[in-house]
């Protein structure tokens, strides 16, 4: 992915200098700054200053150093001193932002210590949009599709979810007042999707007191690969004195680093041979692909916009509608093929994806006495469509079982069995909450609400196999050896509260909070091979003749529901005004679900109980804070997918596992010049019972299985496929990250240098161990960012390399064909234990950027 950003901001100080050596004074190992607030937010060049009508803070003697900003977050429903949250968090600001170049969720994420993420497999597509994201380890790093569990961590644009199935909406970050991380089960203020977290993305709002405009020209090289560019720009335009409407845009072009590769590919029972080749020429069983060999295979083109309106109907109620939309296409693959090249594929089919996202967004702010109410409703409309190759999957299949044989046209010639997907997602998603606040400074104060959410999706997935005779296809879809066409609904109504007492007033308050939930999920529709393939799926088990959005019949439609209260109880003690600590007990849940294959039970919903401890200090005038947390969480029930032949998701429960974790984050302004930030996360997440890899009847999870005994089908088992004390995977036991910038006068302009370090430590791809053992792990790696640049009055122009070293940071893994059916096997030389997929980080970057503001 592109790195070029828009314009860092300077201090119109000139500082006096200090040598950059001070830096190395950074050895407390534990976020990254945040130095910025919204609403009462730092104005940087390089980017216009976000809605604010509070006056400018006087600046401080030259011979002073400087103390650090508050930073307002709203995670508690209510503006708050984020040193005032007794939740364990991480918050970028707007300069933060700007600062480390940050442009889309890969950048960010790299640093937010608690917060890891998986992209690719399982039919999923490894690109912009489809990442799972974890807080706190709790992933059980498991196949995601369509049909699988919701995620544990709800991502947010500004108060509406924008979480998907298969992963949030990718948002361009520009024109961003900052990013909240709430760390912990956040069920009772934000219910089903942030079991295990929640993620914040708050934008600049429109500014009645000022017009306010910036625009950002920028361009990068990718080693290895080719050059992207990015322009944005934004107005901020006042009607009068009680209404503005802010308007931005932008378009980036990433540049592509993965090569696709010419290759063969040969299927071993009908003895044809697939080339990709430039200059393939068709033979006796020859076939020359679709999709070609090319350089710089995976660039992507992201556009979109956002046009905000704020209208103070008052001085007590205001008005404020949004609309924001994206586009992003992507080319090429995400992932490599090591056997192929550090980042090459030899792929044979198109690979590419569109995905068209748009969100129509109000709030409604008021008070009625002194109470403060709040109406915040969203419709999210999302479209993907994506195209896959799958060569490797028939492959495969026709290695292990000969699949290759039934694969002929309608004269009986056996013909290529590569497989290549078609898929089209479409998600409608609804949202309302309303809720009410007493005021912040009352000794007996709470917040409450009601909110609702309504999400349906409508999937279509087409499996081709070029050729296919029509008596072998599903009928009505020529060439289609498999088709699911399928709609799922998922909603979620709750009522929730906290109320909070200060037992000692600024000293100790008891704080206690609820939720009450229902949730309702159901999946219906047709999934299944053509006639000629199976006697269990596709019209073969249709359950109604009924054609199914123009599939040929229902095959199923399912239902299931759940309800139950949540709680939390947090005490929090202000030992001085700058130092505070609480304890946490909070608890998370993810809605249960149908399993569309045959008769198998529904899976049940998981919960995740967190015990914390946190503290936030603020230390040396102001200078310096430290924050932290220990906890221990313990995730009961949790669900599980894996693919069941014939490649279908299967969710069971599994029997629990326990996170037990450190996590800290220092923030500290060394001098007048020197500004040090650092997080970092130290996890331990286990097993505490055997994973067998099959439920009862009842679908509750089994967890006696030893070596010898037979599970439910009757077969004989070898024992647990993941034994107690068994880590959780994708996470690593440490992740931290060190950002130092120095700022400085150099020829009568504003100038400033940066470094970033990012550690990611070893981590585990499966929680199976045979599965883990043949993909193997992720190592640990190491990350550094650098950046320099200078300005004057409202222009600054810099310069930046990302990824320093060049350094293959391994994401994450994954195989088109189960690795313990392939390695079982061992068919090619090749691939001794099947085909893995690796996805690395972007190569190194270098680029420079342009930005004014007026």
């Amino acid at each position: 992915m592109s790195n070029s950003r828009r314009g860092v901001g300077f201090r119109s100080v000139r500082w006096a200098r200090l040598p950059l050596a001070a830096a190395i004074g950074l050895a407390i190992a534990t976020p990254a700054m945040a130095q910025n607030t919204e609403p009462s937010a730092r104005t940087a060049p390089g980017q216009a200053k976000p809605a604010s009508t509070a006056a400018p803070a006087a600046k401080p003697p030259a011979s002073k150093v400087k103390t650090l900003e508050a930073i307002v977050v709203t995670a508690q429903k209510r503006p708050e001193n984020l040193q005032k949250v007794p939740i364990s968090m991480n918050v970028l600001g707007m300069d933060t932002l700007q600062a480390l170049h940050i442009q889309d969720f890969k950048d960010y994420v790299a640093y937010l210590p608690g917060v890891t993420f998986q992209s690719g497999g399982g039919g999923v597509q490894a690109g912009p949009g489809f990442a799972a994201i974890y807080i706190r380890g709790v992933t059980d790093g498991s196949n995601r599709n369509h049909s699988g569990s919701q995620p544990t961590v709800g991502v947010y644009l500004d108060n509406q979810p924008v979480t998907t199935i298969q992963g949030p909406v990718d948002i361009h970050m520009y024109d961003i007042a900052r990013v909240e991380v709430l760390k912990g089960p956040q069920g009772t203020l934000y219910g089903s999707s942030a079991e295990a977290g929640a993620l914040r993305i708050i934008t600049n709002k429109p500014d009645p007191s000022r017009f306010a405009a910036n625009y950002t020209l920028s361009t990068d090289h990718v080693q290895h690969g080719g050059i992207g560019d990015t322009f944005e720009g934004m107005l901020n335009i006042p009607f009068n004195a009680r209404s503005a409407i802010r308007l931005v845009g932008w378009r980036e072009h990433d540049a592509g680093y993965i090569d696709n590769d010419p290759g063969t590919v040969t299927f071993p029972t009908s003895g044809i041979t697939l080339d990709n080749a430039d200059d393939c020429k068709p033979a006796p069983k020859l076939e020359c692909s679709p999709s070609r060999a090319h350089k710089n295979y995976n660039d992507v083109t992201t556009k979109g916009g956002r046009a905000a309106l704020k209208i103070d109907l008052n001085d007590n109620w205001s008005i404020s509608p949004m609309v924001m939309g994206q586009q992003t296409i992507a080319h090429g693959n995400f992932a490599s093929d090591p056997e192929v090249g550090k980042l090459a594929v030899s792929h044979f089919y198109p690979e590419d994806s569109n995905d068209r996202w748009w969100q129509a967004a109000l709030t409604i702010q008021g008070k009625i006495g002194n109470f403060d109410l709040t109406y915040t409703g969203a419709h999210l409309r999302r479209n993907q469509s994506d195209d896959s190759d799958y060569t490797d999957y028939g492959f495969w299949y026709d290695t292990v079982a000969s699949y290759g044989q039934y694969f002929t046209d309608s004269s009986g010639t056996p013909i290529n069995p590569a497989q290549h997907i078609h898929n089209r997602d479409g998600y409608y998603f609804t949202t309302n909450e309303l809720h009410i606040a007493s005021p912040a400074d009352d000794r007996l104060r709470f917040v409450a609400g009601v909110f609702s959410g309504h999400q349906k999706h409508d999937i279509f997935q087409r499996y081709y196999v070029d050729g296919l005779a029509n008596e072998l296809s599903v009928p009505g879809f020529p060439h289609t050896v498999w088709l699911t066409r399928e709609l799922r609904y998922d909603s979620n109504k709750a009522v929730f509260g906290e109320v909070s007492y200060d037992i000692i007033p600024d000293k100790l308050t008891a704080t206690y909070g609820a939720r009450y939930y229902r949730t309702r999920d159901q999946l219906a529709g047709f999934y299944g091979f053509g006639p000629g393939f199976s006697s269990s799926t596709g019209v073969a088990a249709c359950t109604s003749p009924t054609p199914f959005l123009g599939a040929p019949c229902t095959v199923f439609n399912k239902s299931t529901r759940s309800s139950g209260p949540l709680h939390k109880i947090n005490v929090t003690w202000n030992i001085t005004p700058t130092m505070m600590v609480y304890a946490t007990r909070s608890k998370g849940f993810r809605p249960g679900g149908v399993n569309r294959v045959g008769g198998a039970v529904p899976y049940q919903p998981d919960f995740l109980t967190n015990l914390e401890l946190g503290w936030k200090t603020s230390w040396e005038d102001g200078r310096l804070t430290f924050n932290g947390a220990v906890f221990r969480e313990n995730w009961e029930n949790f669900q599980y997918n894996v693919l069941v032949p014939p490649g279908l998701t299967f969710i069971r429960n599994v029997n629990s596992a326990r996170i037990q974790g450190l996590e800290s984050e220092l923030n500290w302004q060394a001098t007048t010049n020197l500004h040090v930030s650092a997080g970092a996360a130290f996890y331990r997440a286990k097993l505490t019972a055997n994973y067998c890899g099959f439920t009862d009847a009842n679908g509750n999870p089994v967890t006696n299985c030893p070596a010898g005994s037979l599970d439910p089908n009757g077969d004989v088992v070898s024992g647990p496929q993941a034994p107690k004390g068994t880590r959780l995977p994708i996470t690593p036991h440490f992740k931290g990250n060190v950002t130092a910038r120095y700022e400085f006068s150099l020829a009568g302009n504003d100038a400033y240098v940066q470094a970033a370090w990012v550690h990611v430590g070893q981590r585990t791809t499966d929680l199976r161990l045979v599965e883990r053992s043949l993909l193997g792990d992720l190592p640990a790696y190491n990350n550094v960012d650098l950046s320099a640049g200078m300005g004057r009055n409202n222009w600054t122009v810099d310069v930046f390399v990302k990824n320093l070293f060049d350094t293959r940071g391994a994401m994450y893994k994954y195989s088109e064909c189960a690795p313990a059916t392939c390695a079982a096997h061992g068919m090619s030389a090749k691939y001794p234990d099947g085909q893995v997929y690796t996805g690395f980080t972007q190569p190194r970057t270098i680029g420079v950027r342009f930005s004014q503001n007026f």
